[in-house]
């Protein structure tokens, strides 16, 4: 896993906010914690941790200046916060009147100044399995909490696995994908209907040009034909968005020795 040239620091106010999906972070430990002497981002959201909250490894990071947050639930789901800028005001799961999610697939922190959600939407599964309906409902869940607890000119960033390529540019092959989850118009409506909120893509802001990914299966060797998924992203309001000044995926980390199937992606603010 190659390291990667890590942008340079030339500012007090720099900040880089990672979202990956590390598919076990039990099994993907030491190369989480390489990565992070590598790049040294001040925010990372992780997704698919697969642990409990009493097996979070959080003095891990905070040997290496984080400090951590983690809503878990043992081999399933499970999203954390990572923060050197300062971890406040921590809400796991949905802050509203509704009924408890069985699953650990959202977490909300503020760190340095930016409210922060590490998110892991469903999948969805097939179009005609229950888990689609979830799907679209967990999606208009959070549109709703930000309707009701964010404020779309205050400096939010909502960061993980979408589970969503937001239009064809963001799937290998869009004519292999026809009638599968992933790509169905609900879903990228249900995306669209974020956006509207005041949710930019930043690495879309940076990167017009498709064939572009985030996600390769582990089967067929997907990842060295090529075949990829963009569903990873961090969706940010207009005042933080404008800060930007770069976006990445780090395909680098995708290789060598029992990868997570996604790669991180990175964003820099000023």
């Amino acid at each position: 896993m190659g390291p990667q040239t890590p942008w340079p620091i030339d500012s007090a106010t720099v900040l880089r906010i990672v979202t990956w999906n590390v598919n076990s972070l039990k099994a993907r430990l030491p190369r989480v914690e390489q990565w992070l002497s590598e790049n040294g981002p001040e925010v990372i959201c992780l997704q698919e941790t697969k642990m409990k909250d009493a097996a979070f490894p959080a003095e891990v990071f905070t040997a290496m200046g984080y400090e951590t947050a983690h809503h878990g639930q043992g081999q399933w789901n499970g999203v954390a916060i990572l923060s050197k800028v300062g971890l406040t005001d921590v809400v796991a799961g949905w802050d509203d009147d509704g009924p408890e999610d069985a699953d650990a697939r959202i977490l909300w922190a503020t760190c340095g100044g930016v409210r922060v959600a590490s998110a892991y939407v469903p999948n969805g599964r097939a179009l005609d399995d229950p888990h689609y309906t979830y799907k679209l409902g967990w999606l208009e869940r959070l549109r709703q909490t930000l309707l009701r607890r964010e404020d779309p000119s205050s400096e939010l960033a909502v960061c993980g696995d979408f589970n969503i390529c937001p239009d064809d540019r963001d799937v290998w092959s869009p004519e292999a994908w026809v009638g599968n989850t992933h790509v169905s118009e609900p879903e990228r409506e249900a995306l669209r209907s974020l956006e509207a909120w005041g949710l930019e893509d930043v690495y879309r802001r940076h990167h017009k040009e498709g064939g572009l990914y985030s996600f390769w299966d582990y089967r067929g060797g997907d990842f060295h034909q090529g075949r990829g998924l963009r569903i990873d992203f961090i969706m940010a309001t207009a005042s933080l968005a404008d800060r930007s000044v770069d976006a990445r995926v780090d395909r680098d980390a995708r290789k060598g020795e029992k990868p997570s199937d996604h790669a991180p992606v990175i964003a820099q603010f000023d």
